[in-house]
């Protein structure tokens, strides 16, 4: 494939599994975007970056903001880090992309969002589980009403065993619900179109050597009078499923992840194919359909981010739309912490 007339040059900050699995990666795989440096303060690191992804490797965050030929970041770092880098770069004229989650509070979500505007640069999140095939699998059965108006969504992303590193520490942002409940939140408030209201959480912390929480319930209830359960677990070696949606036309069931993550650590995210047998069940009260999941597609992301830099395309990601899944995340915390359901909209908060 020719390269473009004009590419978007990028430097990601980290090579941890987020830097090196999912942002270099998928940058490359879009034309009009440049790999320019990836940046790491540990020198084997480094050198490591200069043999996997053959670019600039930088030594500091510093570096990269003072390099001309840097168009937009990627931040690939600790979810604390996420607002005050995100700022740092949009003020030296970069554009933007934060993983997930964006920032801790609706507040630090804001601020970025404002400087981003007063730099006119944009900012986007990394909610790449918008593209997963599950998800888009869903989207199109509502779309042809085989679901009738989805009421009641439970989601479920859970494993065994504690998280290391910074995802195991509560003051850098780690933890399954600012990880994995991040994008079933944000899917939850796709899925449904409206506000959340109120959030009811209960959380526990059961695993030594970390004070992240072991398992998590979100419920959250919809403008619209709908409810969303989202349940993430660091306890479940038997996991539940991954949607399970009711309607008032129909009930969809669907377990298993998304295939796109492990055939993209294993060199080639092309190749990912779902085993027929977690495909969904559709139920309409009388009959039972499998339903054939959608391929995902990830790299959509990167080419609209690409298509927004180049060409003043609309964003896929608008930021506004993910400070609502943060401040369900903080209202999450505070509900299990008060033992309260917490009303985000001035309702009169009442006990659970």
């Amino acid at each position: 494939m020719a390269k473009p007339n004009r590419s978007v040059r990028m430097a990601v900050i980290g090579y941890g599994f987020a830097g090196r699995s999912f942002h270099s990666y998928l940058i490359g795989l879009v034309p009009q975007l440049e790999l320019r440096g990836i940046a790491s303060r540990d020198a084997q690191t480094r050198e490591r970056i200069r043999r996997e992804r053959g670019c600039k490797a930088y030594e500091s965050f510093d570096q990269v903001l003072a390099d001309p030929d840097v168009d937009a970041v990627v931040l690939a770092t600790p979810n604390s880090t996420h607002a005050e880098m995100a700022i740092a770069a949009l003020r030296a004229g970069k554009h933007v992309v934060t993983d997930k989650v964006m920032a801790l509070t609706q507040a630090d979500c804001l601020k970025m969002i404002e400087e981003a505007s007063r730099a006119r640069r944009i900012l986007t999140v990394f909610q790449n589980r918008r593209w997963d095939g599950d998800f888009l699998t869903l989207k199109k059965l509502l779309a042809e009403g085989r679901l009738g108006s989805l009421r009641w969504l439970e989601m479920a992303w859970q494993g065994f065993g504690a998280w290391g590193g910074w995802r195991g520490r509560r003051d850098m942002g780690g933890g399954k619900l600012y990880d994995l409940g991040a994008h079933m939140i944000d899917q939850a408030i796709q899925l449904f179109n409206d506000d959340p209201v109120n959030v009811f959480a209960r959380m526990h912390y059961d695993l030594p050597g970390t004070d992240v929480e072991s398992h998590a319930m979100v419920v959250i209830e919809f403008a619209g009078g709908q409810t969303a359960v989202c349940d993430v677990s660091a306890l479940a070696a038997i996991p539940k499923p991954r949607f399970h949606a009711f309607g008032t036309a129909g009930t969809f069931r669907k377990y298993g992840l998304d295939p796109q993550e492990q055939a993209m650590i294993n060199g080639d995210i092309d190749s990912a194919s779902e085993d027929p047998s977690n495909y969904g069940r559709l139920h309409d009260g009388k009959s039972e359909t499998i339903i054939p999941t959608i391929p995902g597609r990830w790299r959509s992301f990167y080419e609209n981010f690409a298509d927004a830099v180049l060409n003043g395309a609309p964003l896929a990601v608008d930021p506004l739309s993910v400070t609502r899944s943060v401040r369900v995340i903080e209202a999450a915390f505070t509900s299990a912490k008060e033992g309260r359901v917490v009303s985000l909209n001035k309702r009169a908060e009442r006990n659970p």
